[in-house]
């Protein structure tokens, strides 16, 4: 389940997810090679974080209550479930429709751009 709020303390279901994005990246490399090192040698940089896609089951309802409350800054909150842990960060969201085709369901997708770090931590829902 994803939340959203804007204070950290009033989360609430923003959306039932079917899919989420990679939670993090790779780091930068930063070239550190001097003229004594027989090859190149490099430090880790920033984390690379790309914008974050969950993918949902459109209900009209469930899609016009989200798209009111895109690009609100706020906090977010991805709940693993029964699995346990969470994931946490803040930034702001769109939301689009997707494309369709025969014999599917039409499905939507929240776009998170987040500001800070993302944390791990144990919690979220049991069931």
């Amino acid at each position: 389940i994803l939340k959203f709020g804007t204070a950290a303390g009033s989360l609430t279901e923003l959306a039932k997810i079917k899919t989420f994005p990679q939670l993090g990246g790779e780091r930068e490399q930063i070239e550190s090679t001097d003229l004594t090192d027989s090859m190149a040698t490099y430090e880790p940089g920033v984390q690379q974080v790309e914008t974050m896609s969950f993918t949902c089951n459109f209900v009209v309802a469930d899609y016009l209550s989200v798209k009111a409350k895109a690009m609100t800054e706020g906090y977010f909150e991805l709940d693993f479930g029964a699995t346990g842990g969470k994931a946490t960060w803040e930034g702001k969201f769109d939301v689009y429709v997707n494309e369709g085709e025969v014999n599917s369901l039409v499905e939507y997708t929240i776009v998170c751009y987040p500001s800070t770090a993302i944390t791990i931590s144990a919690g979220g829902s049991s069931t």
